[in-house]
């Protein structure tokens, strides 16, 4: 049995997506559905069962489950709001029941994937190299990047580098993403302001070395992502941590204007001020390198953001939000 924490959220949905697809159903969904919408995200997946985070840590911590009960743990399942503060609840969430998951997988011998983040490079001044040497070098600006970097750095402090994988999502997008609210990517954000206003609103630049629209990301699609987390379950003897990013860096500007052309509308975008209280921890510029991944046989051979955009908004936005 696989275990997907997370699992009901965008990335861990799109996994189960994956998984069904690739024949297996055997799966253990574990996730906190509460009052939000993270439930149509499983409507028409196959999976063995589903339990509550908290309860399933309980069940690890109670001796529940016995070596053999799982193959893998994917663990995904974290708070991933970079706009939260709640410090205590980040490291709660994102560090102490990861360390939990972690230690009883490497006990099981459990193939354990986990979720790290590309927000642990902050302004980017040391580079987005994943190489081991520049982890402990790294300075997030939000306390999700932080709660990220500690994990990252247990897991390495703890010899973990040789027995689990740890992968740095870049700005994933894509379908099943339709429940994170503000944490939503901006192509269902425009392709929305596009359908009611015609216009796409950006934010201007507040630093003179960029124009605006003109600050970059590495967008990757979730299509691609589970591709590569697949990679990983059936590459056990992989591990360590790496980016997942196409490598490539394209503008805010680009993406407005690859939805505007899946739409078939000519491109209209006006610049706003960027809220005040996210200037100083705002990122300029990300772009994964992928090197370290691919030298270790990874075919990373991934959609272009017009390619990636066009199949999202034709198939899954337009005319009304559908599921992977």
């Amino acid at each position: 049995m696989i275990v997907v924490t997370g699992g009901a959220g965008f990335i861990g949905s799109a996994m189960i997506a994956k998984l069904n697809e690739k024949g297996r159903e055997d799966i253990l969904v574990v996730d906190d559905l509460g009052s939000t919408d993270k439930w149509k995200n499983l409507v028409g997946k196959r999976f063995a069962d589903y339990m509550h985070k908290d309860t399933f840590l309980k069940a690890i911590d109670g001796g529940t489950f016995p070596r053999g009960d799982f193959d893998a743990i994917i663990h995904l399942g974290a708070c991933s709001a970079t706009t939260e503060r709640n410090v205590d609840y980040l490291m709660q969430n994102n560090y102490y029941y990861s360390k939990r998951l972690a230690d009883y997988a490497t006990w099981s011998d459990i193939r354990f994937i986990y979720a790290s983040s590309a927000a642990t490079y902050g302004d980017g001044e040391r580079g987005f190299s994943d190489d081991d040497a520049v982890t402990p070098l790294l300075r997030p600006l939000n306390p999700y990047g932080y709660s990220k970097q500690v994990f990252d750095l247990w897991a390495m402090q703890n010899g973990l580098m040789d027995s689990v994988a740890g992968i740095k999502f870049f700005n994933v997008f894509g379908p099943n993403e339709y429940h994170k609210g503000e944490m939503k990517s901006l192509v269902v954000k425009a392709y929305r302001q596009i359908m009611e206003t015609g216009t796409v609103k950006l934010f201007r630049s507040h630093r003179d070395d960029y124009k605006d629209g003109e600050q970059v990301r590495d967008f990757i699609y979730v299509k691609d992502v589970t591709e590569a987390l697949w990679w990983l379950l059936e590459h056990k003897d992989v591990n360590g941590i790496y980016n997942l990013g196409t490598g490539v860096s394209r503008s805010w500007n680009d993406l407005a204007n690859a939805i505007f052309s899946a739409l078939g509308k000519p491109a209209n975008i006006e610049y706003i001020d960027m809220p005040e209280s996210i200037r100083n921890a705002y990122q300029y510029h990300t772009e994964a390198t992928v090197a370290k991944l691919k030298g270790k046989g990874f075919p990373a051979s991934f959609m272009t953001l017009e390619e990636s955009v066009r199949d999202y908004v034709a198939n899954y936005l337009h005319p009304s939000d559908r599921y992977l």
